[in-house]
C-alpha cells in the first residue's frame, strides 16, 4: 500500500516538473519551475507564468534554466525541434494594448541591453537587425510598428536577429478546408501555439489555435531557412514580453519543448484569473475587515455621497456606452491631477488647459485637456471620431488614450510626454538644445508620423497644424505629433459649410487661407516651414522693432541664391554634422513651400528624400524661385489674431497661445 502511494504522489510531481533531459521538457504550469527570469516577470499563486502586468511599464523575461543542445558540433546543422505552448494577453483598458510576447531562442539568459515597448524587450536601437545577435524568435505582436514593417497590430512574424520579421501573417488558422479564420491575440482568451523545425528540409512551422480546437492540419506560416548559421551549438530557450504607455498582462499557461522530436501536450493547465477578480480581491481583503466600521457611520456617508456626486458627477448619454473601454471615470482623472491643481499645470492654449496626472491604480502618467464646450450639438459624432482618433496607434504620433464628459466640458486623455514640446529646446535660451542628429531624428519621424495619416491609416487624416510646439519628444528624445481631430467640436454648432481658417500664421498654405480648406497638400507646406524651423532655430515669421518682420523662407532662398545655403542654420546644433543632409533639409523645406499646391512633394516622396532613396533635384528644376515663395502676411486673416507665442494647446510651457490655434482632422 505504501509503495503504491510513492508511486502516485510520484507521478503527481513529474506532471508538474521540467524532465531531467536537457533536450526535452514540459510545464503544465510553473509552480515547480526551474527557470531563470527578470524584469518584472513572475509565477503566480496558482502557476500561471506572468511575464508583465498592467501596472508597470517595463519588460519580462523567462528562461529555461539549462541550455539547449542543438548541434553536434560548432559547424554542424541544427537538431529538428519542437515546441508548443499556450500564452493569453490581457489589458485593462479594452481595445488599447501593451506590446506582445515572443518566443525566443537566443545564446544568454536575460538578453541584456534590450528594451521594453515596440522592442518587445529583445533588442534595442542599435542592435535591432544585427547579424552577430543569433537570437532566433516568434513573435506574438499586438501594437503596430511601421519602423520594423509590420502589416498590423495582431500579427505573428518569425524574427532572425532583428525585429523586421522575415515571415509574418495575420494572427489566425487555417481549417480542415484551407479556410483562414481570424484570431484576435488581445481578446484574453487562452491560444496554443506550435513551432516546428525540420533540420533536414530546413524548413519553420508556426500553427496557432484556440485552445480547445487543437492543432490544425495547415500550418499559419512555412519558412524555407536553414538555422545553422544562426543558433550555435547550445542555446537558450524562453520568452520575452514587454509593456509601453498601456501596461498588460502577459501570460503562459503551459510549456513544452524537445530536440529530435514532438514536443509534447498538456495535460492540465493552471486556470486564468477572472475578468475583475483583482477589484474583488482588494475588496475582499480590504473592503470585508471595514464593514464593521462602516456600518457605525453610514448616516454621515450618506450625506457625504451626495455632496461628492455633485463634486464627481459626469454626463452620460445611453449612446456612450458602446464607447466604455475609452471613457476615463472623471473622479480618476481628478484624483490624478490633485483636483486640476495649478502645480501640475502643463499649459494654456486655444481649447483650454492641459494638466498631467497619474492615473490611481495603474500609475500611467497622463496629460489631461480641459475642453469648455457647452453645446451638445454634433456630440456624438464628435465622440465617436474621438473613439477613432484613439485606435490611430503609431510611434509617432501621441496616443489618444480616451475621453470624459462633465457638465460643460470634455476632458481628453493622452499619453504624456516626458520630455515636453520641441520648441522648447530650439528658443528663448532653452537650458539644454538639440544637436543636429537629434533634430534630424525628429524631422524622420514628423515625417513618419504625416506620411502615416495621409495614406496609411483608413481614411485620409489632416493635421492642420504642424509646427515645433506640437510636436512633443518622448523619453528618447523621439518626435510625435500631437493631438489632432478637433476643429470638428469647434465646429458644432455652427454652419457645416463654414471654412473658418484653421491653423497658425506662418505655416498656412496661401491656398489654405484662401478658401480654409485643409488638404494633406496643405500639411506639407506646414511641413516645410516645421523644416527650415527646426533646421534654423527661428519661427517662420519673427517679428522686428522696425516692423519689419523676418520672413525665414525669404532668408533661406537668400541664402541659397548667394551660394551658400548652410549661413542659415541654427548655430546651436554645432559642428559635428553631414553638410549634405542639412542642406537636403533646408532645400526640401524650400520645395514644400511652395506657393503652388501640385508643386509640392507628397509625405511618402519626401521620406524617400529624407532616407536618401531619391536624390532631391534641383530646385530650378522643381519651380522653386522667389515668386514661388512669396508669403502674403495678410491675406484670408481678417478674424484671425495673430500672435507670435508658441502654441500650449498641449505642450509644457507657461505661454499664451494662437487664438484657434490647434490640431484637427480632416476626412
Amino acid at each position: 500500500m505504501f509503495f503504491n502511494l510513492v508511486i502516485l504522489v510520484t507521478l503527481f510531481l513529474v506532471d508538474f516538473a521540467p524532465s531531467s533531459s536537457d533536450d526535452s521538457f514540459i510545464y503544465n504550469g510553473f509552480q515547480s519551475g526551474n527557470l531563470s527570469m527578470d524584469g518584472i516577470a513572475n509565477v503566480t499563486y496558482n502557476g500561471l507564468l506572468l511575464l508583465t502586468d498592467s501596472e508597470t511599464q517595463n519588460q519580462g523575461h523567462a528562461f529555461y534554466q539549462n541550455p539547449i543542445h542543438f548541434k553536434n558540433s560548432p559547424n554542424g546543422t541544427v537538431f529538428s525541434f519542437s515546441t508548443t505552448f499556450v500564452f493569453a494577453i490581457r489589458s485593462d483598458y479594452g481595445d488599447l494594448r501593451g506590446h506582445g510576447l515572443v518566443f525566443v531562442i537566443a545564446p544568454q539568459r536575460g538578453l541584456p541591453g534590450a528594451l521594453a515597448n515596440h522592442y518587445l524587450g529583445l533588442f534595442n536601437s542599435i542592435n535591432n537587425g544585427d547579424r552577430s545577435n543569433h537570437v532566433v524568435g516568434v513573435e506574438l505582436d499586438t501594437i503596430f510598428s511601421e519602423d520594423f514593417g509590420d502589416i498590423n497590430n495582431n500579427h505573428v512574424g518569425i524574427d532572425i536577429n532583428g525585429l523586421r520579421s522575415v515571415a509574418v501573417h495575420t494572427a489566425g488558422y487555417f481549417d480542415d478546408i484551407g479556410l483562414f479564420h481570424d484570431l484576435t491575440l488581445i481578446s484574453g482568451q487562452p491560444m496554443q501555439v506550435w513551432v516546428d523545425y525540420d533540420g533536414s528540409t530546413k524548413q519553420i512551422n508556426v500553427t496557432v489555435a484556440q485552445l480547445a480546437a487543437g492543432k490544425p492540419v495547415r500550418p499559419l506560416m512555412s519558412l524555407k531557412y536553414d538555422l545553422s548559421p544562426i543558433i550555435d551549438q547550445t542555446m537558450y530557450v524562453g520568452f520575452s514580453s514587454s509593456t509601453g504607455s498601456v501596461p498588460t498582462h502577459h501570460y503562459i499557461l503551459g510549456w513544452s519543448f524537445k530536440t529530435n522530436g514532438k514536443a509534447q501536450e498538456f495535460s492540465q493547465l493552471p486556470t486564468l484569473p477572472r475578468l475583475g477578480r483583482k477589484g474583488t480581491s482588494r475588496f475582499v481583503t480590504i473592503g470585508l475587515p471595514l464593514i464593521s466600521l462602516v456600518s457605525l457611520v453610514v448616516a454621515t456617508l450618506v450625506a457625504v455621497y451626495y455632496v461628492r456626486r455633485r463634486k464627481y458627477e459626469e454626463l452620460l448619454e445611453d449612446w456612450e456606452r458602446e464607447y466604455r473601454p475609452q471613457r476615463f471615470k472623471y473622479k480618476d482623472l481628478y484624483t490624478a491631477t490633485k483636483g486640476f491643481r495649478e502645480m501640475e499645470l502643463l499649459g494654456v492654449g486655444g481649447f483650454g488647459k492641459v494638466y498631467r496626472g497619474v492615473m490611481p491604480i495603474t500609475k500611467l502618467e497622463i496629460a489631461v485637456k480641459r475642453i469648455s464646450h457647452e453645446s451638445r450639438q454634433g456630440m456624438k459624432e464628435f465622440v465617436s471620431e474621438i473613439v477613432s482618433m484613439g485606435r490611430i496607434q503609431h510611434r509617432n504620433i501621441v496616443p489618444l488614450l480616451g475621453y470624459c464628459r462633465r457638465k460643460g466640458e470634455l476632458l481628453l486623455i493622452y499619453e504624456y510626454m516626458s520630455n515636453g514640446s520641441l520648441d522648447k529646446y530650439l528658443y528663448d535660451q532653452p537650458r539644454l538644445t538639440l544637436d543636429w542628429n537629434q533634430r534630424f531624428r525628429v524631422i524622420r519621424g514628423v515625417a513618419s508620423g504625416l506620411f502615416f495619416l495621409h495614406e496609411e491609416c483608413d481614411h485620409v487624416v489632416v493635421h492642420r497644424d504642424v509646427k515645433a510646439s506640437n510636436v512633443l519628444l518622448d523619453g528618447e528624445l523621439n518626435g510625435r505629433l500631437g493631438d489632432f481631430g478637433l476643429a470638428r467640436l469647434y465646429g458644432h454648432g455652427t454652419d457645416p459649410q463654414s471654412t473658418r481658417v484653421v491653423g497658425t500664421l506662418g505655416y498656412l498654405a496661401p491656398e489654405h487661407t484662401r478658401t480654409g480648406r485643409a488638404t494633406p497638400r496643405t500639411d506639407v507646406f506646414s511641413f516645410g516651414a516645421f523644416l527650415l524651423e527646426v533646421a534654423c532655430g527661428k519661427r517662420p515669421i519673427q517679428p522686428r522693432q522696425d516692423g519689419d518682420d523676418l520672413i525665414l523662407v525669404d532668408r533661406v532662398y537668400s541664402c541659397l541664391n548667394r551660394g551658400n545655403i548652410l549661413d542659415a542654420i541654427d548655430p546651436n546644433i554645432g559642428i559635428d554634422f553631414v553638410p549634405g543632409q542639412v542642406e537636403l533639409v533646408l532645400k526640401l523645406g524650400l520645395f514644400c513651400s511652395h506657393s503652388e499646391p501640385s508643386f509640392r512633394p507628397t509625405m511618402r516622396q519626401v521620406l524617400l528624400f529624407l532616407d536618401g532613396v531619391v536624390a532631391l533635384p534641383e530646385l530650378s528644376t522643381l519651380g522653386v524661385s522667389s515668386a514661388t515663395l512669396t508669403f502674403d502676411r495678410h491675406e484670408g486673416f481678417d478674424d484671425f489674431i495673430k500672435s507670435y507665442a508658441s502654441s500650449l494647446d498641449y505642450a509644457y510651457s507657461r505661454s499664451p497661445s494662437v487664438t484657434d490655434s490647434f490640431l484637427s482632422g480632416g476626412r
